[in-house]
């Protein structure tokens, strides 16, 4: 084939995971801003083919199989949202690089990342750098556009899940919704919990007014709009009786869920502002920051027959009052407890 035939034509391999996916549902993930009639008129013309023969829009593609696609498809029309993603900017070096070395894990499938301190996961009002939009920018180094699985606050740092393509993402999402996510929570909070293990089963409720970034506890007549909200909790250490290092285990995944619950059961997570736990730190020099880590992420892979395990070390601030309060993270980097 001629180098100027190979510029009009691209022939794309379909991955395994793809594997019985019908052909115009393939279009849409790979070009979404090819509308399904002008799909229909390059089938018919015999410009889009699999293994070199015409098909048509609903044909199931095999792992392997060889699709052909013009420069036709491949061009973003003016005005599409392909043609404005392709026109922003790319991620900045210093976002990639930042995005490199937060990387725990990596496969063909998943990204799961470290999240610091004090970077946003998603956009929002005021927000304009967060972790979403810096991924977006770096589809060439995914080659699909990662999309996040779940949430971490704003100032929650550790294990952040996200799918490197739309069929992950899918599936991950899935296995949230059963709950077949074991998600373990690292956290300090204000007194010690009694008794040392425990559960918190208190629904929630969105704030309104000046607390609407917040959530509280239902109150009698609320069941319509409550959310139902579970946490298992379990005392790791303790400091004399000022503060102790427990071990949270969501069972559901509302907002805020864990530092409300803390609060509620009156053992606030220490550094959290909008929880009673941002005054009265337990100690001299602990830095005011949300003392709240996702440790330890363990689910199903998306690919099946295998689980993703993976844990975060514990962020600066945390290391640092770790080693002021006389904590020891390394007694449990084999089982977190």
């Amino acid at each position: 084939m001629s180098d100027r035939v190979s510029e009009r034509v691209e022939t794309i391999e379909v991955a395994e995971r793809e594997a019985g996916m019908r052909l115009d549902r393939w279009f849409r993930v790979h070009f979404p801003e090819i509308a399904h009639g002008y799909l229909q008129k390059l089938l018919r013309s015999g410009q889009v083919r699999v293994d070199a023969k015409r098909v048509e829009a609903n044909a199931r593609l095999e792992p392997g199989a060889q699709i052909r696609v013009p420069k036709a498809a491949r061009t973003p029309r003016e005005g599409s949202p392909a043609a404005k993603a392709a026109a922003a900017p790319s991620a900045a070096k210093a976002d990639r690089e930042l995005i490199e070395s937060m990387i725990l894990y990596e496969d063909d499938d998943v990204l799961v990342l470290n999240k610091p301190f004090g970077i946003a996961v998603q956009g929002g009002t005021g927000t304009r750098r967060h972790i979403d939009g810096v991924l977006a920018g770096m589809a060439d180094r995914f080659g699909d556009r990662p999309r996040l699985v779940h949430r971490l606050d704003r100032d929650t740092t550790g294990v952040l899940l996200v799918a490197k393509h739309r069929a992950a993402a899918a599936k991950l999402g899935r296995i949230f919704q059963t709950r077949s996510a074991a998600k373990t929570y690292w956290a300090l909070v204000k007194g010690v919990p009694k008794p040392p293990q425990g559960k918190v089963e208190v629904p929630l409720v969105k704030g309104s007014g000046p607390d609407g970034d917040r959530v509280r506890k239902a109150r009698p007549g609320e069941q319509k709009e409550a959310m139902h909200a579970t946490t298992h909790y379990a005392v790791v250490d303790r400091v004399a009786h000022k503060a102790a290092w427990v071990s949270l285990k969501p069972v559901t995944g509302r907002q805020h869920q864990l530092r409300a619950h803390m609060e509620i059961i009156g053992h606030p997570i220490v550094g959290d502002n909008k929880y009673e736990g941002g005054m009265n730190l337990p100690a001299e020099n602990i830095e005011p920051k949300l003392h709240l880590h996702a440790r330890r992420l363990v689910i199903p892979h998306p690919a099946g027959n295998r689980k993703i395990d993976v844990s975060a070390p514990l962020p600066p601030h945390m290391r640092e009052t770790w080693d002021l309060l006389g904590l020891d993270p390394r007694r449990f980097e084999k089982d977190d407890g």
